[in-house]
């Protein structure tokens, strides 16, 4: 779970711009195909999302010390959907640098919702 969180807040940053050049693996799969472009309900959902898992692991970190470092990590989360929203809509940004920004923000958004999802098994309330 941290793991993921560490990785996602770092690709969240090589998105804006603070790290090395994306790697293949970074990459869309074809960049033949055209990108579906998410809808502004789909980045809603997905910052809600975000929120709502910062919100709820954090206030689970208050009784369960063992999820502080999930809660900080956590944080990162709803910034690298924002700051991947913003190179996507980014009149500067390649079609490339758009398709790439869209796949982040995507991972990020699941990655909110799987961790979410997992919060009852450790003891956290929905």
């Amino acid at each position: 779970m941290i793991r993921g969180l560490v990785t996602i807040a770092l690709a969240g940053a090589l998105v804006a711009g603070c790290g090395n050049k994306p790697t293949s693996s970074d990459l869309p799969a074809d960049d033949s195909k055209p990108h579906p472009k998410m809808t502004e309900a789909e980045v809603t959902r997905g910052k809600d999302a975000c929120k709502g898992y910062v919100d709820k692991v954090c206030a689970c970190a208050a009784s369960k010390p063992d999820l502080q470092k999930p809660c900080e990590l956590a944080k990162a989360l709803p910034e690298a959907v924002r700051v991947s929203r913003e190179v996507s809509l980014s009149p500067d940004s390649s079609a490339k640098d758009v398709a790439q920004a869209e796949d982040m923000a995507r991972k990020t958004i699941k990655e909110c919702f799987e961790e979410l999802a997992k919060l009852p098994t450790l003891g956290c309330t929905p």
